[in-house]
């Protein structure tokens, strides 16, 4: 994990920031292109670190994972695809137009696999009743007969702009400590200027993660400052 957060971070920043789709939405016997075509607007997974923002407008960098889904494609026979997702020669190369698409300009490293998530017990049985057994959506929902045995899954790591509110947080509530009040921390061996020095780079880190608008609303705020 922590090689690969190296690998996405460059231009100083260290952090990346986790999501997941746990299962991702998908129907019984939908190809990869099929799947991504019904989420074109935006990515169906959900923020796991603890940031403000819970929507990733942009990226630097990112390393997806989408498993679980066919990697079978569909023959057209001489038929119009109905996307440019489905022209694409491979489910890695389907999930990577899907990615440019939504993130343009970011780098971005995908990856599938067509085993699913495995959810045996004690895995904690909190789907929705529109899940069959293998984890995919069915139209109607049924009476649990039996616990969602494996589940597809889209998550990925992300160097993102939405890193900022988190860490300029952090930076915010480490400079509230009262230095003078904690002897038994700098007794410990910290010094105070040491402190004080990681306290900026902190502040400096954060600020790598500002991106386009909003690193030059930044600046013309500490302007008239």
């Amino acid at each position: 994990m922590m090689h690969l957060a190296e690998t996405l971070n460059f231009s100083g920043r260290k952090v990346v920031a986790a999501w997941a789709s746990l299962p991702f939405p998908v129907q019984h016997g939908s190809s990869i292109p099929d799947a991504l075509c019904s989420h074109q607007q935006d990515v169906p997974w959900k923020l796991l670190s603890p940031c403000r923002e819970r929507r990733a407008r942009c990226c630097f960098a990112q390393s997806v994972v989408l498993r679980g889904v066919s990697k079978e494609r569909h023959s057209f026979s001489g038929k119009q695809p109905p996307s440019p997702l489905h022209t694409c020669e491979s489910a890695e190369e389907s999930l990577q137009w899907y990615l440019h698409t939504l993130f343009p300009g970011a780098l971005s490293m995908a990856h599938v696999l067509e085993q699913p998530c495995p959810t045996p017990a004690p895995y904690p049985q909190f789907f929705s009743p529109l899940l069959n057994p293998q984890g995919f959506l069915q139209e109607k929902p049924s009476p649990r007969t039996a616990a969602v045995q494996s589940v597809p899954v889209l998550a990925g790591l992300q160097s993102s702009p939405v890193l900022r509110s988190l860490l300029k947080a952090l930076h915010g509530d480490v400079q509230k400590l009262k230095s003078r009040r904690l002897p038994s921390f700098f007794s410990a061996g910290v010094e105070e200027e040491e402190f004080q020095e990681a306290l900026e780079e902190l502040r400096m880190l954060s600020e790598c993660y500002e991106a386009g608008l909003e690193a030059s609303e930044s600046e013309e705020e500490g302007d008239s400052d």
